[in-house]
Order: structure tokens, then C-alpha cells, then sequence
């Protein structure tokens, strides 16, 4: 009985995670507001009703579909700082590289970290709601970097650093004046002064 049950909850992840994809796809492209439940349904393979039963309404998937981009987005920053092991420069100019190209070409992103109105009216709270939390998960994903490959430092002083560089980001990201390689490099710079 346990095997059958645990092959269940595994197909329906599975649904779940089509049927988010095929959603975020369609956002990404055509814009949240411009997504129908049908349109989903056709991009998974399912009936509209199988949407529908997963999700309960729109707004439902909505949430899982802001939840899904926020812990993607949070994981590639985890990915592109300790790609870089203990090379202070190199592991901030990839993580805010990546945000800055990330929140540029995807608008679900760029809504998660600016909490802007404009654009995606119907997922919007969905992810601003979140905004706070998310800087939160990008503050600790620097913590941690630095506990592993920056011991040396005191932790205030991380702390310190990890705030600002991810709020230098984030204004970046909502007014940047300058190309986002040379925005990188420069608050690359400013996080290894950070970190003295």
C-alpha cells in the first residue's frame, strides 16, 4: 500500500512541477496576464479540468508558480557563488552577473526583486509579497558562502556585506546606467571591499 501511495504523490509531482513549467513558460513570453488555465492545460499535455484540479483556481497557481521562480532564482545565485569556491571577486561578479542578466530578461524575476508595479498586475502579489523573503534567502545564500570559503571574516561583518551588496543589486537592477558586465565588475569591487 506505502509503494502505491509513494508512486501517487510521485505522479503528481510530476504533474505539478508540467504544469508549472508549462506556466512559467507562458509567462515568460506572453506575459501573466495573458495566461489562461487552457493554455497550460494544451502546453502540458492534460485536460483544463486536471489544471483545475491541481490548483484550484488561477490564483493557486499562481502561488506555486511565483514560489517555484523565487526558490529557482535563489538557487542559481547559491550556484554561481560557490562555483567560484573562495574568490570573493569572481564569486560576486557571478551571482550579481546573474541577477542582473536574470532580472533583465525574465520579468517574473525582475517583479520578484524590484516589487514594481507595472507589467504582470495578476502575479504581482504573488511576488512581491515575497520580496522581503527573498532578499532574506539571498542575504543568507552570501552567509553561507562566506562561513564555507571565508571563515576568516567576522560575521557581522558578512552580515553587513551581504545586505548591502544584494540591495547595490537590486537598485542595479531597477536603474542601472551602466551595461550589466560592467555593473558586475563594479559591485564585485565594492563586495570584496565589503569583506575586508
Amino acid at each position: 500500500m506505502e509503494a502505491t501511495s509513494s508512486y501517487r504523490e510521485a505522479g503528481r509531482a510530476r504533474l505539478r512541477g508540467a504544469l508549472v513549467n508549462a506556466a512559467r513558460e507562458l509567462a515568460v513570453r506572453d506575459g501573466w496576464e495573458n495566461v489562461r488555465m487552457a493554455q497550460v492545460a494544451r502546453a502540458a499535455g492534460v485536460s483544463r479540468q486536471t489544471v483545475y484540479n491541481e490548483f484550484g483556481d488561477r490564483a493557486g497557481l499562481a502561488e506555486a508558480l511565483a514560489l517555484r521562480e523565487i526558490e529557482r532564482f535563489v538557487a542559481d545565485v547559491r550556484a554561481r557563488l560557490f562555483e567560484h569556491g573562495g574568490d570573493v571577486r569572481a564569486a560576486g561578479h557571478a551571482a550579481i552577473l546573474h541577477t542582473l542578466l536574470e532580472a533583465a530578461r525574465n520579468p517574473l524575476v525582475h517583479g520578484i526583486l524590484t516589487s514594481v508595479r507595472g507589467g504582470s498586475e495578476d502575479l504581482l502579489p504573488y511576488l512581491t509579497t515575497r520580496s522581503g523573503a527573498v532578499l532574506a534567502a539571498a542575504g543568507a545564500v552570501v552567509q553561507e558562502w562566506a562561513s564555507a570559503h571565508a571563515p576568516q571574516v567576522d560575521p557581522a561583518t558578512v552580515s553587513l556585506a551581504a545586505e548591502s551588496i544584494v540591495r547595490l543589486t537590486i537598485s542595479h537592477v531597477m536603474l542601472s546606467l551602466t551595461p550589466a558586465p560592467e555593473s558586475a565588475d563594479a559591485l564585485a569591487e565594492v563586495f570584496v571591499r565589503l569583506l575586508r
